[in-house]
């Protein structure tokens, strides 16, 4: 039976970190981040481009799930409505598979003590604060599991979403 993690967070939760380690732990597994499906210049935010986003990462988690090669997909995106989950899910063939969808949080501290690290590194501008303390609060109302990593390395977010499969 093949494993689909669905990991959300808000941005600088460390979501790609620890699925890339996720990833090393498990074997046989692919890791698709859905910015990378985002990533073009001008970045535009319309429905038109929404759309293209979601069909292009449906079709590639789909082609993953359906590909023995690996026994384990994980996702990670920023996953803060529940009909954005919702409408991937739908979308998916997960026949024969189980599906663990989690949310990554933190306290407003311990996410802005991130987001500062980045804006001070050059990863992200000022505005990814407020944007992402903004998101946080959304994910207590989805349909997901809740991962606090406040206080957890990317290797230890790992080792627990390793448990949860």
């Amino acid at each position: 039976m093949k494993h689909l993690y669905l990991i959300g967070g808000p941005m600088g939760m460390g979501k790609t970190a620890a699925c890339r380690e996720l990833q090393r732990r498990l074997g046989r597994s692919v890791f698709l981040d859905g910015d990378w499906c985002w990533d073009a210049d001008p970045f535009q935010v319309t429905e038109e481009t929404k759309a293209m986003v979601v069909e292009n990462i449906c079709f590639l988690l789909n082609n993953f799930l359906r590909c023995s090669a690996y026994d384990h997909v994980i996702f990670c995106w920023v996953l803060h409505q529940q009909a954005v989950l919702d409408n991937l899910l739908s979308r998916l063939d997960t026949r024969n598979c189980r599906v663990r969808a989690v949310s990554l949080t933190a306290s407003p501290e311990a996410l802005a003590s991130r987001i500062e690290r980045d804006i001070q590194a050059g990863k992200r501008d000022q505005g990814a604060l407020e944007r992402s303390l903004a998101y946080l609060p959304l994910y207590a109302g989805l349909d997901t599991e809740i991962l606090d990593v406040s206080r957890l390395t990317p290797g230890e977010t790992a080792e627990r979403l390793e448990a949860m499969a």
